[in-house]
């Protein structure tokens, strides 16, 4: 990593001379119908070699840290917690992953931009593998405990680093489907660590069924870790993956509405922006409330489930539909709000049928068949909200400074959620989990009204900037080096 630490400087230093045949006019490139096709050529490269690879590096990702509520139902608390009766044990190690992701998220944001994104997701990938196929071996609750904070650790330098990179690539009406393709293989590992699990339950081997659940989950992440070293486009003025003419229009699209860094630069100015901002505090809370939900489901849907009446290995294979129908509502309403330029209004509207899914919960207790529709409701409405919050400030923070700065700080903010939801459904209180299901609304409903709060506040401030600077192109570059997302040529996606 230190080799490309080295080279970044080198281009930091001589960018005034131009990055590899690219020069710093070719940020204000005016396309013509020529370039237009060119462009999209370019897109559907992009799309092929970066989507597949942090597509499924996110699908191992997430089953990494949320297969402990399968590995609960083949017999973890037995063998390792000494039964765990109250459930206690099992909330401390589903809530391990937290601290550490919590404490690092922010400042291996802001240091990933020192290094080549191919090495610094890559190298992440690899160590959060090797973390998560050494659950397998802990026989102790230190051991479980370990392992759990070592896969905080270095998933805390992928999440927020892969929201930042996708925005060295995609435009503000591309980046929410992006996003959602990515984010929604956190759907799709619900859906697909359910049948994993159930398969699993079937196989007779010589391990616990939980401990050969970890390594089949593990290890691909550790050989993806080792493709991405390998293929991963590095920073669109230095990649070796694109000819001289697609880095010049990729330096293009990166400038849309706001203008991208040349090399690698932080500027401490707008790090201190970004903790200064109350929106990104906002977010926060909104995201707060999406993890905590989105935590609880993880590790306890299976759980939930079986207590409406099914076996373990049923009640693994029925979490696949839910998760399966979040999937497609996630691509659905991203796709909706990158063509209408939109998030806030969509927001509100996701986050709404996520609470009234826990609502429903809470009044059928004795239908299950209606409890278990519910959960239709809550994941759809909770990955939807998820996907919308990481587009919206993607594009909203204005730099890629604030971007690595704000993006980590709201989501550090949300995942203590993530620590909450890890701890409202202790087994002393099912089937009802009248506390659980309770907090989890009322936190879903206050995303909402936080997000019309933003919707508001950031339609107010493109009007006065509007009404004092006149509009802008929204194709133009927008000088933000200095001021961030204050630049008066800077547009909020609303």
């Amino acid at each position: 990593m230190d080799l490309d630490h080295h080279d970044y400087e080198h281009c930091d230093r001589t960018q005034d001379h131009g990055i590899e045949g690219v020069s710093e006019i070719d940020l204000l490139i005016t396309l013509d119908e020529d370039s237009e096709a060119q462009e999209r050529r370019l897109l559907r490269k992009l799309d092929k070699r970066i989507l597949p690879i942090l597509c499924l590096l996110y699908l191992f990702a997430y089953l990494d840290r949320s297969n402990l509520g399968n590995a609960r139902l083949q017999g973890l608390p037995g063998d390792v917690l000494g039964g765990d009766p109250t459930g206690v044990l099992f909330d401390w190690v589903n809530s391990a992953f937290f601290f550490t992701y919590i404490v690092l998220q922010i400042p291996f944001t802001v240091l990933s931009k020192y290094y080549n994104p191919r090495i610094w997701i890559g190298c992440s990938a690899i160590l959060w593998g090797i973390s998560s196929t050494s659950m397998a071996t802990a026989h102790t609750f230190t051991g479980l405990m370990i392992a759990r904070l070592g896969l905080g650790t270095f998933e805390a330098a992928f999440g927020g680093a892969v929201v930042l990179y996708f925005s060295f690539y995609y435009t503000k009406a591309e980046c929410g489907t992006r996003i959602a393709y990515w984010f929604g293989f956190a759907a799709v590992a619900g859906a697909f660590g359910g049948l994993i699990a159930y398969g699993i339950q079937h196989v007779k081997v010589s391990i616990a069924n939980w401990r050969l659940l970890f390594l089949l989950e593990g290890t691909p992440t550790i050989l993806l870790g080792l493709l991405c070293l390998s293929l991963l486009p590095d920073r669109p003025e230095s990649t070796q993956f694109l000819t001289a003419a697609e880095r010049k229009i990729a330096i293009s699209r990166m400038n849309r509405g706001t203008s991208g860094d040349f090399g690698a630069v932080v500027r401490r100015s707008h790090v201190l922006a970004a903790f200064q901002d109350w929106r990104i505090y906002v977010g926060g809370i909104i995201y707060f409330g999406l993890n905590c939900a989105l935590a609880s489901l993880s590790a306890f849907l299976p759980t939930i489930i079986g207590t409406m009446g099914h076996e373990n290995a049923m009640a693994q294979l029925m979490t696949v539909p839910p998760y399966a129908v979040a999937g497609f509502v996630l691509m659905v309403t991203s796709y909706a709000s990158d063509r209408l330029q939109i998030r806030g209004p969509l927001l509100v509207c996701t986050s709404t049928i996520g609470g009234l899914g826990y609502m429903i919960m809470l009044g059928a207790t004795h239908r299950q068949d209606v409890r278990y529709g519910a959960t239709f409701l809550i994941t759809s409405g909770t990955y939807s909200s998820i996907g919308l919050v990481n587009a919206w400030y993607s594009h909203n923070l204005g730099s890629e400074t604030k971007r690595a700065a704000g993006i980590p700080l709201y989501g550090a903010i949300g995942q203590i959620g993530g620590i909450l939801g890890s701890h409202l459904y202790p087994l002393t209180e099912g089937p009802a989990y009248t506390s659980g299901f309770t907090v989890s609304a009322f936190l879903l409903f206050l995303a909402a009204l936080c997000a019309l709060l933003l919707s508001v506040s950031f339609r107010l401030d493109n009007m006065q900037r509007d009404q004092q600077y006149g509009k802008p192109d929204p194709d133009d570059m927008v000088d933000t080096s200095e001021l961030a997302d204050k630049a008066p040529g800077f547009r909020y996606v609303l």
